[in-house]
């Protein structure tokens, strides 16, 4: 199916084919045809699949309709579509899109979030807008203060739901929808459905149109995971270690605790491996700062935490890495939907000390999948099998057996830049007994172990 099927307008077509977007998405094949019918929807699909622009497109499609067929709004324009989300990085790439594909069209809009000053946004809100994208605190902020009225609402997307409740924002997101006019068209999207999501979307929406484009919680099959076993003390030298293959252009490292993103950088640069850190604490222009750098490859490492790299979307992002292993099973989902995004291949590697163990259970319990063990690598430690496993694959970590691709795919990614499924060709060593982590020409993570696709480390399967 192409974009000129889906019954969108020539303006937004027009935008599309000069961002260079030709098919949809399967989530936005679903969506947009039951959006434009004004349905309400309950979206489920993972990260990467280009939710943003199976929002935006139809949205930006049904507001323009209502302004043509309503007279000029006399004073100032109320706003009418609002779309909360719960990440500044996610507001502003959400705000691209709308930019990108409203292009043609007379609608304004502005992005509202908090750890910056509020005099512009307010300067904003009062010229008029026709659509806001804003974080949670910020929004109600503003509301009490009485510079912002939901009552002209026709159109809300509450994106990426399940985050909202991990950061704790799911009473903030109460206290919106109470003041939403209850004569609106609501669309709900998370990438996992819990059953505190569930009851979530019960309260926002009316008889939804249910569209899932993968089962909930499952991985994008085209990643490659594995786990490394090592000792607490000895994962920078792994990570250090790993990143001697210099093919690996751009890596996306996730650390649990701020300090702890600032330590690995500042330890990754010592090491001559260019590094920033990226989270919470940091102002938002070194936020921005350093998320272009990452997107520009000036900077090869971008070590965040989970609130800070919500909403990052690099093109091509080939690696991930779980420095940390996450104790909320979900994030795990998350943090490698980075990669291996609109269709490319992707790596996704942890690493996994013996405190972790738990975590690591937990994980393979969600995805219901065995994530592959490296063995035999210099920094072994933390958990040791106590006998050999299964299946072993031998060679290298990084050859990936499902990694092909070939053809271009230009599809809207979110954030209106096209995402390619070029593969990066694979080349396997012969020799299973060399363990030098030497070598290279494929962009993925070598090491001096071996992968076992067996049985998960724990012996019982799920």
């Amino acid at each position: 199916m192409l974009f000129n099927e889906l019954n969108l307008i020539a303006p937004v077509l027009q935008a599309l084919e000069e961002e260079g977007y030709v098919k949809p998405t399967p989530i936005q094949e679903k969506s947009i045809p039951s959006v434009l019918a004004q349905r309400d929807l309950l979206g489920c699909a993972q990260t990467g699949t280009g939710k943003t622009a199976a929002f935006t497109l139809p949205m930006l499609q049904l507001l323009h309709q209502a302004q043509q067929a309503q007279p000029a709004h006399k004073g100032r324009r109320p706003i009418q579509g609002l779309i909360l989300t719960p990440t500044r990085e996610l507001a502003i790439q959400i705000g691209e899109s709308i930019r990108a594909y409203g292009r043609h069209l007379h609608l304004r809009h502005h992005v509202i979030f908090g750890g910056v000053s509020q005099v512009p946004q307010v300067q904003a809100i009062q010229k008029g807008i026709d659509i806001m994208v804003a974080t949670p605190g910020r929004l109600l902020d503003l509301m009490q203060q009485g510079y912002i009225r939901l009552d002209d609402i026709r159109f809300f997307v509450l994106d990426e739901a399940d985050r909202m409740l991990d950061m704790g924002f799911v009473h903030d997101v109460k206290r919106v929808i109470a003041k939403l006019p209850a004569k609106r068209q609501s669309l709900f999207f998370s990438a996992t459905m819990p059953n505190e999501i569930i009851q979530l979307a019960n309260m926002l929406l009316t008889d939804p149109v249910k569209v899932e484009v993968t089962p909930a919680s499952s991985t994008v099959d085209i990643i490659q995971q594995s786990i490394y076993f090592t000792d607490r003390k000895m994962k920078q030298d792994l990570l250090i270690h790993l990143l001697q293959d210099h093919t690996i252009e751009t890596v996306l490292v996730f650390t649990q605790m701020k300090h702890a993103a600032d330590k690995l950088a500042k330890t990754l640069n010592k090491a001559g491996i260019r590094a920033e850190a990226i989270h919470g604490n940091k102002s938002q222009n070194a936020r921005q700062n350093a998320l272009e750098n990452f997107k520009r490859r000036t900077t090869r490492v971008l070590v965040a935490t989970d609130i800070a790299a919500r909403g990052i979307d690099i093109d091509e992002l080939t690696h991930v890495v779980n420095f940390d292993l996450p104790n909320v099973p979900e994030t795990y989902v998350h943090r490698i939907g980075r990669t291996g995004r609109a269709g490319a291949s992707g790596v996704a590697i942890s690493f996994c000390d013996s405190g972790e163990r738990d975590y690591l259970k937990d994980i393979q319990k969600l995805i219901r999948k065995d994530i592959p063990v490296v063995t035999g690598h210099a920094f072994e430690g933390g958990l040791v099998q106590e006998e050999p496993l299964p299946s072993q694959m031998q060679g290298r970590f990084g050859q990936n057996r499902n990694r092909g691709g070939g053809g271009q795919r230009q599809q809207p990614n979110g954030n209106g830049r096209a995402m390619n499924g070029n593969s990066h060709g694979q080349k396997r060593s012969s020799n299973s007994s060399n363990r030098n982590g030497n070598g290279g020409g494929s962009r993925r993570f070598q090491s001096s172990g071996q992968a076992t696709a067996g049985r998960p480390f724990h012996e019982q399967p799920y």
